[in-house]
């Protein structure tokens, strides 16, 4: 019965949900561990059949296999999202994760680069080689537009509209979503594609991908993570840096010069707006200034 539901699951998220294989696999993973948990215990409860402290115990047997809270947290979305398919397909006529509490978690406050320090490790790059060009074209758009690592290596020539200072960005469940591109960006993917990429022999499929390495493929996400390393180490930065700091660094100064989280929370594709809270770690001082600028009883 749970092998049945879990294939059944699997293709709700492919389809339905359209989720990436990666978290698909997350997801079953979740489940699979339920059932091994029920194994143990010699329960042969069917999905149907799962009760509230069922799960309680489940969740504090994970505990004990030394699982950090947020991979609690995540198994515990999975187990809600399982329940809710279960729901939709009529497969339980209740939802047993409903009071299902999931662990606290510390919102940690990732780093970010000034918009010097930005622009210390852009001046690390090397222009006179190939790859230089196109790395400082990638990290332009990276920073430039907010751009998840796993976004920018998936742009497609297709997707520019720079006569129009726009590009398309397919974002997380394949969602689309129009970001402004900068004259900086526009400037060097202007030079990366007429100077650089037409001398490199295009592997087959490839043709419309944006970002190449040498052999004309395009680049994986771990690939630009060891670019961005080495540029940080070469720009003396001690700070805990990763592609996704550009993305960080790109909506905190927004945020900071004033711009409305809505729009922020567009251009970064969250689907719910707690989500880009997170990068608002704002300096106190701008917040008071803020008060005393917009609230009438401010003093």
């Amino acid at each position: 019965m749970w092998e049945e539901q879990i294939n059944g699951f699997k293709n709700y998220l492919l389809l339905e949900r359209s989720l990436s294989s990666h978290t698909i696999e997350a997801y079953r993973g979740d489940i699979e561990k339920l059932t091994q948990y029920l194994e143990r215990h010699e329960s042969s409860k069917t999905p149907a059949e799962i009760e509230l402290s069922d799960l309680q115990g489940f969740i504090k047997w994970t505990a004990g296999l030394n699982m950090t809270a947020a991979s609690q947290a995540r198994m515990i979305s999975g187990l809600r999202t399982f329940y809710k398919y279960c729901l939709l397909e009529n497969h339980t006529r209740k939802d047993p994760t409903v009071l299902l509490s999931s662990p606290k978690l510390k919102r940690g406050l990732p780093d970010t680069l000034s918009f010097e320090e930005i622009e210390t490790v852009i001046a690390q790059i090397d222009l006179s080689r190939p790859e230089g060009v196109r790395n400082k074209a990638l990290i332009e758009v990276m920073y430039g537009c907010g751009l998840r690592v796993s976004e920018a290596v998936r742009l497609r020539i297709s997707d520019l509209h720079l006569d129009v200072g726009f590009i398309k960005v397919i974002g997380k469940g394949d969602k689309e979503r129009l970001i402004p591109i900068g004259k900086e960006a526009i400037k060097y993917i202007t030079i990366y594609v007429q100077n650089t990429r037409v001398h490199i022999p295009v592997k087959k499929g490839e043709e419309d991908v944006l970002f190449l390495n040498r052999r004309g493929a395009g680049m994986t996400r771990v690939m630009v993570f060891l670019i961005i390393k080495d540029l940080v180490k070469k720009a003396g930065i001690t700070k805990n840096i990763s592609p996704h700091t550009f993305r960080h660094s790109f909506a905190t100064h927004l945020v900071e010069g004033g711009a409305d989280l809505r729009a922020v929370q567009e251009m970064l594709g969250h689907e719910s707006i707690t989500t880009t809270e997170i990068y608002t770690h704002l300096d106190r001082d701008y917040l008071r200034d803020t008060l005393q600028r917009f609230h009438p009883g401010f003093q």
